[in-house]
């Protein structure tokens, strides 16, 4: 049998090739020539002529074809953090110490104008791609995409990213940690995984696909797979987690291809909310910030000014009106915001360290020499999205409840651990920002754009622990790359024609520092803040506050302003008034690069663009009201499942129980907010966690016995939105309990929670029953049929 199967593939391999008759085309097209086409991909292979030699042992096989990078290619690390501030570190005169960015900046070079978009997921398309955010139609983040061009939340097929580049020019790919590329209603196991890491150019993928995530609970997938890491480990941590799984890919990959270069994409979730961290790393600065915030604006600046990284004229910015003075604050809130800032310092720190031993895995495997390694500190300004006091639990923020002084002052003491969600005060993230003015969200001011980054490669770069001060932008980040590695961007990819690339390379500016710049204008746009800058000018306007509900006034009527940011580096001085002629100049600018980017229209709704319907994006339920789950059916994202919130609602389940069944039936959400219908001991209970600060239960007053039986929940809805509601549950048509819920979630239960069936993954909405959620009996189906406008 093996002898007639190894006989049959050897005739059909045989006719192939002999299949194949050579033309004058195939005949050109060789590897023997040693050059490749680099910009066309995939690289196409020969086309061999056909072979008439009888026997193979009288004939010489071609050479084999294989796409390899260029020769001394180097590896390719980019690590991005995450709602970071410029004056944040302490290599870039900030009070967080972060020996790694030190280290590598003192043999390596400091970018201190280089720029973001103002907000995640814009920031990292384009850092992943070399295009402009609307370019990538990611005008904003993935769950408020539009149907207009440039918000449509789908990377189009003419831009092709980084990681697919240099897959198809011979390297190993990798990606960890954040992603928030994927399109929401793209994000369950019906797919398509297109916009997914490992669809992406990544051969490799550990992370999360949304925009933030629990650092105690992550909800992580390895490739396109939910998987589980052990969070019951006392010393588990999402960062720790991804930088473990980062360098055993590293270490397997050069084990077994040595001389194949890789690009790894190191993103963590740190630091943006929740502000988690280990204990220890929150201790270090305890007592660090008593001073307040004004006076860590004024101290980080004098550091600034010594080490070089803003020049000796540069002036503190304004700080925002609503953001008090420190000396004017209650003791309470000096005490609960020093906390804050302690966790935060505390996790920046921590991640540091963990990019510390990224470092010292490519130094043990003598890699580092040979990698361009950028660390780019922060996706965009540090985030205001704390508002003036702060969160415990940043769901309420999303659901428009507001916290109160009172409320977490009672738990202070768990700021940062698993028991919160915590964010910090927008004071914070203002001084995080030295010497700026605002923060992310502001694309019309450097402190939501400006962020520090640091460029090693000592193979590539002769110059040791200089600043740079060119102007750049994180689309600089891809042409840079494929200068290094020697490599075009490409014309073609996969038969489609690409855009050409927007970005500009930086590699001009390593071993000149006077060089001139060859990025001579850039806009920025987002959610109405706008502002261009174009050789040395600066015009912005800010439409709207990060912690302001509605814009400031019509986009018509915005207010400009006008800065020369080459003698004003930190926009402190407006000359609108003296130089209109400028401004309007510059105004026809950005309406310019505004047209030629997908920028219009300028979309400025908030809380309406996370309706789908509203927003104009698809929706994977498309306006169903009735959904059927079976068993195993779990991790279900919220956006990829039917609208409970501001509704009335049935919940049938079919299930068959032993005597005293225990575990959850179905649930969506976790600790931080979210609902569950489950057992125990035989009795069904409604449990509904508003937002992590009350909690409502309605239990039956009879057990379910042992057999099969329909099980109902039904809750009449007050009305409005978060509003309360009675809540009837009953079995085989009888009823067996009633009760209120007084407050629901108007928004959402948690961007990193899902709904699950037969189990509650992640965090369990009720504490309670923890460690027993999963279902002792067997689940025919589960019904949720949503009843709009009823009560």
């Amino acid at each position: 049998m093996k002898k007639t199967t190894i006989y049959f593939f050897a005739i059909a391999l045989f006719t192939a090739v002999a299949c194949n008759p050579p033309t004058q085309e195939n005949e050109i097209i060789s590897q023997d020539s040693g050059v490749l086409d680099r910009s066309i991909l995939p690289i196409q292979e020969p086309i061999y002529p056909a072979i008439n030699e009888l026997d193979a042992r009288n004939a010489t096989a071609p050479k084999r074809f294989q796409v390899n990078a260029p020769e001394n290619a180097p590896n390719v690390v980019v690590v991005l953090i995450d709602d970071i501030g410029f004056g944040h570190s302490s290599a870039f005169g900030g009070p967080i110490h972060m020996p790694t960015l030190e280290k590598l900046a003192a043999n390596g070079l400091k970018y201190n104008r280089f720029h973001t978009t103002a907000l995640c997921s814009p920031t990292r398309t384009a850092i992943l791609t070399g295009y402009n955010h609307h370019s990538n139609n990611a005008g904003a983040i993935m769950e408020v995409a539009t149907a207009f061009p440039g918000n449509t939340g789908i990377r189009p097929q003419t831009i092709t990213p980084v990681a697919e580049v240099l897959r198809l020019n011979g390297y190993s790919t990798a990606a960890f940690g954040k992603y928030h590329e994927t399109p929401p209603w793209e994000g369950s196991v019906s797919g398509p995984y297109d916009r997914w890491p490992s669809h992406s150019g990544f051969d490799k993928f550990y992370g999360f696909i949304g925009g933030e995530t629990n650092q105690w609970h992550p909800m992580v997938y390895d490739g396109t797979t939910r998987v589980y890491p052990n969070v019951k480990d006392e010393n588990y941590h999402f960062t720790n987690d991804m930088t473990d799984q980062a360098i055993a890919w590293m270490n397997t990959q050069q084990s077994l291809t040595p001389d194949k270069p890789f690009y790894v994409y190191f993103a963590t979730g740190a630091t943006h909310a929740p502000h988690h961290a280990p204990k220890e790393y929150i201790e270090k600065y305890k007592g660090k910030f008593s001073q307040g915030w004004d006076k860590v604006r004024e101290e980080t600046l004098a550091r600034q000014k010594a080490l070089g990284v803003v020049p000796e004229n540069t002036v503190l910015a304004p700080k925002p009106e609503a953001i008090k003075d420190w000396d004017k604050l209650t003791a309470d809130e000096k005490k609960l915001f020093e906390k804050q800032m302690e966790v935060f310092a505390g996790f920046a720190e921590h991640t540091d360290s963990q990019v510390g031993r990224l470092v010292e895995a490519l130094e043990e495997r003598g890699e580092l020499e040979n990698t361009i390694f950028f660390y780019v500190v922060g996706d965009n300004g540090s985030s205001a999205e704390g508002g003036m006091i702060g969160m415990f639990n940043e769901n309420t923020y999303f659901n428009g409840v507001q916290e109160t002084l009172d409320m977490q002052m009672k738990v202070i003491d768990k700021l940062g651990s698993e028991h919160a969600y915590n964010h910090f005060a927008a004071g914070w993230a203002v001084a995080g920002n030295t010497p700026f003015t605002w923060t992310k969200q502001v694309a019309s001011n450097f402190g939501g754009t400006r962020n520090g980054m640091v460029l090693h490669w000592p193979a590539g770069i002769k110059s040791k622990g200089e600043v740079r001060s060119q102007f750049h932008h994180v689309i600089d980040v891809a042409p840079t790359i494929y200068e290094a590695v020697g490599v075009p961007s490409p014309k073609i990819v996969n038969g489609i024609a690409q855009r050409p690339i927007e970005g500009v390379s930086m590699n001009y500016s390593f071993d000149n520092g006077a060089a001139a710049d060859t990025r001579k204008t850039q806009y920025f746009e987002m959610i109405g803040n706008r502002a261009i800058y174009h050789e040395g000018w600066y015009a912005g306007t800010i439409h709207k506050a990060p912690w302001e509900g509605q814009p400031r006034r019509p986009l018509q009527e915005d207010i400009w302003e006008l800065y020369n940011v080459d003698e004003d580096f930190s926009q402190a001085n407006n000359l609108a008034e003296q130089n209109p002629e400028k401004l309007e100049e510059l105004k026809k600018k950005f309406m310019e690069e505004a047209l030629k980017y997908n920028v219009l229209p300028i979309d400025d709704r908030s809380i309406e663009r996370f309706d789908p319907v509203i927003a104009g994006r698809p929706d994977l339920m498309n306006g169903r009201t009735k959904l059927v789950l079976y068993e195993g059916a779990k991790g279900i994202p919220e956006n990829a499942f039917i609208n409970v919130k501001n509704t009335s609602l049935s919940i049938t389940a079919e299930v068959d129980v032993p005597a005293n069944a225990n575990g959850v039936i179905i649930c969506q959400g976790g600790d931080f907010g979210g609902w569950s219908f489950y057992m125990e001991n035989g009795k069904l209970t409604y449990f509904y966690n508003w937002v992590g600060l009350e909690k409502y239960s309605v239990t039956s007053k009879q057990k379910v016995e042992a057999g099969k039986h329909t099980i109902k929940l039904d809750f009449a809805y007050d009305g409005g939105r978060g509003g309360g509601g009675i809540v009837t549950i009953s079995m085989n048509g009888e009823k067996i309990g009633e009760g209120r819920i007084e407050k629901t979630n108007s928004n959402t239960f948690g961007i990193d929670e899902s709904a699950d069936v037969g189990t509650d993954e992640n965090t369990p909405v009720n504490p309670a029953y923890a460690d027993k959620e999963k279902f002792t009996g067997k689940i025919k189906s589960v019904t949720i049929e949503t009843k709009p406008g009823a009560k």
